[in-house]
């Protein structure tokens, strides 16, 4: 049987644009994973690899630059528009050179060396300590990050920089971007001697779960749906030898707005709020979906605000026509349900976009479980959030102890609260066992590339503890390895006494520099 194509469309017609690729059979998803595995040695020395990664973010910004192609190419299959992916792709530039600093510094080898002490109890022997590559790692693109969270984004970037070679499986919605930039990391390798295999990209859906399943594939990093990254979880577990599997799945992203703050800036909220929800179409993965507002005056206003926001929003282009069937059924039977209320109806604008909007609805509804309104505590992917207008704050407390995990979780408080007056100290630690970043008096829609950043949080959020923005998510892709009783002749030379790669390291109980 023949290969099914692999098309490029337009979300703004629905029409395809070109065909780019063909579905991989297993039998090319395991050509690139051994390239890959083959490509492991090039990667060993720490400076070709910080070099490499540099090159590919110069490579990068050269291909989207006024007159070139790259931009014009992720718009016509995404439409995000030139501005974001412009700001998108600088993004993506700054990570790859920060984890090549990162490479360069080599505190992420963690490397501890304990001498012989025969007087602690029990007695230690010599011990040298560090961090090493797992393999080969397969990366599944996200859809609504064409860049930053696809071929050159967080995950490959960070395997890279961990010294793991990396297969892509490309996202079906902008395949043709897909390959122009795994061409251009591909040409940075080549410049540093490092084999154009050592990044891989494979197309279909197929392929992603062969890639899944391949027994040199060492780890593997997700951002998705819960349902197709739930799959590829149970897959890399149920695997003769089990996988890591970093999947970051679903979020809600509670946000809960204190009646003192409403009351001192409800037109500030409301509007910041609408910002949040409905930037990037609502295509975010940070996306407020799920919002606590006061009943009375303080919360009617704050609504007023929102209300003149998201009615002042132009609708806007998912990322494919499937997103905008779901999308607009998903508001359709949330806006169905018993005492919902819709004060800006989300649903289609023309044949090929959707008009935001938001429902409200009884907090203590929420609180119910098993009822109806359990849909409304499912993640709705597009320009909506839900409302929930509460009586008190134990209705709050009653609906957040329903919430599985979320990516972040927000409390706006009035001034006298974040000085340390009401209950923002309380709101908080109700807030933090949720969410992998909590934050106050802001929005969680942009997430840093920091070395403090944590991007994750407790599943579905995610599927494990790690980040995958950041310094920190290097440690994804590597394993700790002791050495005991060894020959400094025949030692790493990350763990010789006289550590002549220079890298920070606790010696002996002490941290040096």
């Amino acid at each position: 049987m023949a290969a099914a194509p692999v098309w490029s469309v337009d979300p703004r017609t629905g029409k395809q644009r070109e065909q780019v690729a063909v579905e991989a059979t297993a039998q090319e998803v395991d050509q690139a994973v051994r390239a890959a595995q083959d490509a492991r040695a090039a990667l060993a020395d720490r400076t070709v690899r910080a070099a490499f990664l540099r090159t590919a973010a110069d490579l990068l910004d050269e291909a989207g630059s006024a007159g070139a192609h790259l931009i014009e190419a992720a718009d016509a299959e995404t439409a995000l528009g030139p501005v974001r992916l412009t700001g998108e792709l600088a993004r993506t530039c700054f990570q790859l050179r920060a984890f090549a600093d990162i490479v360069d510094e080599g505190a992420f080898l963690g490397v501890v060396i304990d001498h012989p002490d025969d007087t602690a109890t029990p007695p230690i022997p010599d011990l040298r300590r560090y961090k090493i590559p797992l393999g080969v790692v397969a990366v599944y693109s996200a859809s609504n990050f064409p860049f930053a969270f696809s071929v050159p984004g967080g995950d490959t970037a960070s395997a890279l920089a961990a010294g793991c070679p990396v297969v892509v499986k490309a996202h079906p919605d902008h395949p043709a971007t897909s390959e122009l930039v795994a061409s251009v990391i591909r040409r940075a390798a080549v410049q540093h001697g490092i084999p154009e295999g050592v990044l891989g990209l494979v197309h279909g859906f197929e392929a992603g779960v062969e890639l899944v399943k391949h027994p040199l594939v060492a780890a593997a990093g997700f951002t998705g749906s819960v349902r197709g990254g739930r799959a590829l979880f149970d897959a890399a577990a149920a695997r003769p030898v089990p996988i890591p599997f970093h999947g970051e799945l679903g979020s809600l992203n509670p946000v809960v707005i204190t009646e003192a703050a409403a009351a001192e800036r409800p037109e500030q909220i409301g509007t910041g709020l609408a910002g949040s929800m409905t930037l990037g179409v609502g295509q975010f993965c940070v996306k407020p979906g799920l919002v606590f507002a006061p009943r009375g005056e303080a919360g009617d206003s704050l609504v007023k605000s929102l209300t003149a926001a998201v009615s002042d929003t132009a609708a806007g282009v998912l990322l494919d026509h499937r997103m905008r069937d779901n999308f607009i059924a998903g508001v359709a039977e949330r806006a169905e349900l018993p005492d919902v209320d819709a004060p800006v109806t989300p649903g289609a604008g023309s044949e090929h976009t959707v008009s935001p909007g938001f429902l409200t609805v009884p907090a203590a509804h929420l609180a119910q479980q098993g009822g109806p309104h359990d849909l409304l505590l499912e993640e709705c992917f597009g320009p909506v959030t839900v409302v929930a207008r509460y009586e008190t704050a134990d209705e709050i407390t009653a609906v957040l102890s329903r919430l599985p995990g979320n990516l972040t979780a927000t409390v706006q408080l009035s001034a006298g609260e974040a000085a340390g007056e009401g209950r923002g100290t309380e709101i908080l630690a109700e807030l933090t066992p949720l969410a992998g970043r909590v934050l106050v008096n802001g929005w969680p829609t942009g997430v840093a590339v920091a070395p403090a950043q944590h991007h994750g949080g407790p599943y579905p959020a995610t599927t494990s503890t790690s980040t995958s923005v950041g310094g920190t998510a290097i440690e994804r892709w590597l394993r700790p390895v002791s050495y005991q009783t060894t020959p400094e002749a025949l030692l790493p030379p990350e763990l010789r006494d006289d550590n002549p790669l220079g890298l920070p390291r606790r010696y002996d109980g002490r941290l040096e520099n």
